[in-house]
């Protein structure tokens, strides 16, 4: 049984896993700042095999953006994606946001996951992702 756990980013031994976790599943991706914001790591075991974030969005005051999430290839298609995705709706609604946030670019797993869990695409006024990125939103309480 694979259980999510959220966790302290601001302990060293967990921003490192994080870290590792972000290089091990996103390809070349840089490392996104673990320092804000609140982390989950999925542990199938002891084993670490998938990780996810989210932080409050720098446009709007209501709204989370669910900024990073990655799984092991190993366990892929187990459904921790959205599991990730639910445990993040779950806090951003705890936290009083009415809407949660991403962009996918180049990535249809990602990008059925989030239809999957009822985000549908939009275009942000102020696009803050890569030219070709693809924004979700859903609307949460």
């Amino acid at each position: 049984m694979i259980e999510v756990r959220q966790v302290n980013a601001q302990d060293p031994k967990v921003e490192a896993l994080l870290k590792f976790l972000q290089l091990s599943t996103l390809g070349g991706d840089e490392p996104y700042d673990v320092s804000e914001g609140h982390w989950w790591i999925a542990y199938d075991g002891q084993l670490p095999v998938a990780f996810a974030g989210v932080v409050r969005s720098f446009q709007w005051s209501d709204t989370g953006y669910m900024c990073r999430s990655g799984v092991l290839r190993s366990h892929r298609g187990k459904g921790l994606q959205k599991r990730l995705i639910r445990v993040r709706e779950a806090k951003a609604r705890r936290l009083g946001w009415n809407w949660l946030i991403s962009d996918t670019y180049k990535n249809p797993p990602s990008a059925n996951s989030l239809i999957a869990c009822g985000y549908r695409t939009f275009t942000p006024s102020r696009p803050w992702g890569f030219d070709g990125a693809i924004y979700w939103r859903k609307k949460i309480r």
